[in-house]
């Protein structure tokens, strides 16, 4: 799978005695692609096992698993599985995911094409175990999107497809403002946690952004209005927050007024590109340039370029990637975040510097990230049936592997995230900056 690559963790278990029954027949086919024996045990819907004991259980319920990788081989038809509990596995997900990965590194594995007795092998097989058929539908917390890409409609259904889930189902996992990206660590003393970190992170987002009271800042991808809120309560600013999800919305127009600060933060449910009432003191958007496309950010950012004051700061928080899956992956792709795009953060300066913006600083948050969504993590599996109970156990099962597949992209660098300051150069090229880092980075 392209995002579950594991870090390694080698395991020596001794091999278990051989087997017969299905997981016998599937252990023949399968260990030769693992160059050797399997690096975790089988188990079969006829209850039979095979492969080396004492590691990780791969449990298969059902044919369907298998139908599944015959039509979608790789990362989504294991998904497919996995989510509609068709495959499982006993124990921690990570721990096992990381124990294969693990022997593909160590034994030097790389994909390989099946040769044609192995082809054959494992056609016989299939006829024998039920598996050949037609294919199944995919599961139900698929996302399923249609029309030309990067329209507003078909931005729309995407964004709604991850963050109108469940206001609810999201409380459970973030911290009590729904801070919803990258968190920043400042400390290691007990009691600091979560909360006390995505609270550094807003305070250090608008030491960046140099706002002052009475200024106007734009935030662009509000999601659940936590930042805004942040800004317009401890540094006196009147805020235009935007986002497409309608529950996002409701969520933030109700703290606002809550909190009193309705007169304060203008929360708006519009597109990113029909916000018109600049020029704005300071922008920001957290994370969402992702979900812009890699065709509409030219778009994205003359946008935020045109929106602000000349000497007018950005503040741009994104997630990076390199490699051939700019989108994340199947998985990703198709359940979690569909039309995302990401890349390496010098191609985001590069369109950023295109825009018209000066680059003033790039501060790198990637093991940030595996902090925060380890936190997210634990909390969801404390909270699991509260989980289940409001999604369904199938999309639980999504969220889990997202969980577990993203702290590890995190923290193999595969992915980064990456606060970029850029300015708009005012007359003469001023860019109204103090002369020191110290000033604004804290």
């Amino acid at each position: 799978m392209t995002l579950l690559t594991e870090r390694p963790a080698a395991s020596s278990a001794p091999p278990a005695p051989a087997t017969t029954g299905i997981a016998g027949q599937l252990e023949a086919l399968v260990a030769p692609l693992f160059g050797g024996g399997l690096p975790f045990r089988l188990r079969a819907w006829d209850g039979s096992e095979a492969g080396p004991a004492g590691t990780p259980v791969a449990i298969l319920r059902s044919p369907a698993a298998l139908r599944r990788l015959l039509w979608s081989p790789g990362e989504l038809g294991l998904a497919q599985a996995y989510v509609t509990g068709e495959l499982d596995v006993e124990g921690d997900l990570q721990t096992a995911l990381e124990n294969v990965w693990a022997t593909i590194r160590e034994r030097g594995l790389t994909a390989r094409r099946p040769g044609p007795r192995q082809l054959a092998k494992a056609a016989r097989t299939a006829l024998q175990l039920g598996i050949i058929g037609r294919p199944l539908p995919a599961p139900a917390s698929q996302a399923k999107l249609t029309g030309r890409l990067h329209t507003k409609l078909r931005d729309r259904s995407a964004i709604s497809h991850h963050y109108d889930l469940s206001n609810d189902f999201y409380a459970l996992v973030l911290d009590p403002r729904m801070a919803y990206s990258c968190a920043y660590w400042t400390s290691e003393e007990p009691g600091y946690g979560l909360v006390e970190a995505q609270r550094d992170k807003f305070d250090l987002v608008c030491r960046k952004l140099g706002l002052q009271p009475g200024q106007r800042l734009l935030d662009v991808g509000c999601g659940w209005g936590s930042l805004s809120l942040h800004a317009a309560e401890h540094y006196g600013v009147s805020v235009t927050g935007v986002t497409l999800s309608r529950e996002q919305h409701a969520f933030a127009s109700r703290r606002a007024a809550d909190e009193g600060l309705a007169d304060r933060v203008d929360l708006r449910l519009q597109d990113y590109r029909d916000v018109n009432d600049g020029p704005y003191d300071a922008v920001v958007s957290l994370e969402m340039g992702e979900h812009v496309g890699q065709a509409n950010y030219p778009v994205y950012a003359a946008q935020l370029f045109r929106q602000l004051k000349p000497e007018g700061r950005l503040v741009l928080q994104q997630m990076s990637r390199t490699g051939s899956h700019p989108g994340g992956g199947a998985f990703i792709e198709s359940y979690i975040a569909p039309d995302m795009h990401m890349r390496p953060v010098g191609q985001t300066i590069d369109l950023l510097e295109s825009a018209g913006f000066e680059v003033r600083d790039v501060h790198a948050l990637r093991e940030h990230y595996v902090r925060t969504v380890a936190a997210w993590y634990e909390t969801f599996e404390k909270r699991w049936d509260e989980a289940v109970a409001l999604v369904g156990e199938e999309v639980a099962r999504v969220w889990r592997l997202y969980f577990v597949g993203g702290a590890l992209a995190f923290q193999e660098g595969r992915m980064g995230v990456d606060q970029i300051l850029a300015v708009k150069p005012g007359p003469s090229g001023a860019s109204g900056m103090p002369a020191t880092r110290g000033a604004y980075a804290g």
